[in-house]
């Protein structure tokens, strides 16, 4: 029987395990947003994982969400970054970088005062952005021009090919929770006209523009997904309608992998999104959110998923697949620490003595 601990294939990697480590924004990283030896020792700690997804990262300057997010458009952040896969590599891990744009999540505070870039000039609401100022609000974007748009896809591919030259297996094209890509595949967020707006095929356009550049610069691609997910105040008509579609029409590229987050943060939209998704891709499917060790094991025996991409857990638990391979207690993160500098509440949770 296919359990947690059944190796997987994936592209050219062999899985030793399905216990993923989902991205994770952490706001440690270095002026510059430079990744540096504090980000290397987080991940290597973690190496165990299946498959790491490091957490979101700049694809080019100017678009900061976070204030201390990692980036990969300048040689100082990949030679940072490389100091996180040699550490993954030592310890016998694989590791791949998710690709990222904020899109309206963006704020002129953390971006030397630019307007940020959305599909359409709608602002986020009921939520505010960390910044040196303090908490402030969202700020209405200014609407990408359609001239504006082979600039962020080539974004995203110069950002792939330094992923690569960091020495990561791998990206993950970052289109979920209401970020650039998600705007515009949602019609909550996308209102526009044009071959960018309106119909299905038209909102999808910028993704897959960006997953057939990116695929020109990796020997490994995936896509992370969230059609239900209502975080950074978006929302879609039809969010199941929407899954169905794009999981048949990424058939077409090569997809090495699909991750979907398969709940909503803000608990408003229901939905099963992973038997149509399911039924409709064909490549490796990845599913994330609120997963506790039993139910992870029944949707990977019954085929309903191949692997199960864990977050929080993997934050206090840095060596998770061997607790969950020896049935151990597993310890609770601590949400104060979660996006506080240093290495409180980052490298310092233990791993358990395990005997042989």
């Amino acid at each position: 029987m296919t359990d947690l601990f059944t190796p997987l294939r994936l592209g050219d990697l062999e899985l030793p395990n399905r216990i993923w480590m989902a991205p994770l924004t952490r706001c440690r990283a270095e002026p510059g947003h430079v990744p540096g030896a504090l980000i290397a020792q987080h991940y290597a700690q973690r190496a165990g994982a299946g498959l790491i997804v490091a957490e979101a990262t700049m694809v080019s300057e100017g678009n900061s969400a976070f204030w201390h997010e990692p980036g990969i458009y300048s040689q100082a952040q990949v030679e940072g970054w490389r100091l996180s896969t040699e550490a993954v590599h030592r310890a016998g891990g694989r590791i791949v970088l998710q690709l990222w744009h904020g899109g309206r999540a963006c704020h002129p505070l953390l971006n030397g005062g630019h307007q940020p870039v959305a599909p359409s000039a709608l602002a986020i609401t009921g939520d505010t952005v960390r910044t040196p100022e303090g908490k402030q609000p969202y700020v209405v974007p200014r609407p990408l021009e359609d001239d504006e748009i082979p600039g962020i896809v080539e974004g995203f591919r110069l950002a792939a090919r330094n992923a690569i030259a960091a020495g990561f297996d791998g990206v993950e094209v970052h289109g979920a929770n209401g970020y650039l890509l998600d705007q515009f595949l949602r019609d909550g967020t996308n209102q526009r006209s044009g071959a960018y707006g309106g119909s299905l095929d038209n909102r999808a356009r910028l993704l897959l523009e960006v997953l057939e550049a990116v695929a020109q610069e990796t020997p490994l691609m995936g896509l992370r997904l969230s059609p239900l997910n209502g975080f950074n105040d978006i929302r879609d008509s039809d969010p199941i309608g929407l899954a169905s579609w794009l999981a048949q029409r990424l058939n077409d590229l090569p997809l090495d992998y699909l991750h979907v987050i398969r709940a909503d943060f803000t608990g408003v939209q229901q939905g099963d999104l992973l038997t149509p998704i399911r039924e409709r891709f064909g490549g490796v499917l990845v599913a994330n959110a609120g997963y506790g060790v039993e139910e992870a094991q029944a949707a990977i025996a019954s085929g309903a998923v191949d692997a199960v991409a864990f977050g929080t857990p993997f934050i206090a638990n840095p060596d998770l697949p061997e607790r969950i391979r020896r049935g151990a207690a597993l310890a609770q993160a601590n949400p104060d620490t979660f996006y506080s500098p240093g290495p409180v509440g980052y490298t310092d949770y233990p791993r358990l003595e395990f005997q042989p």
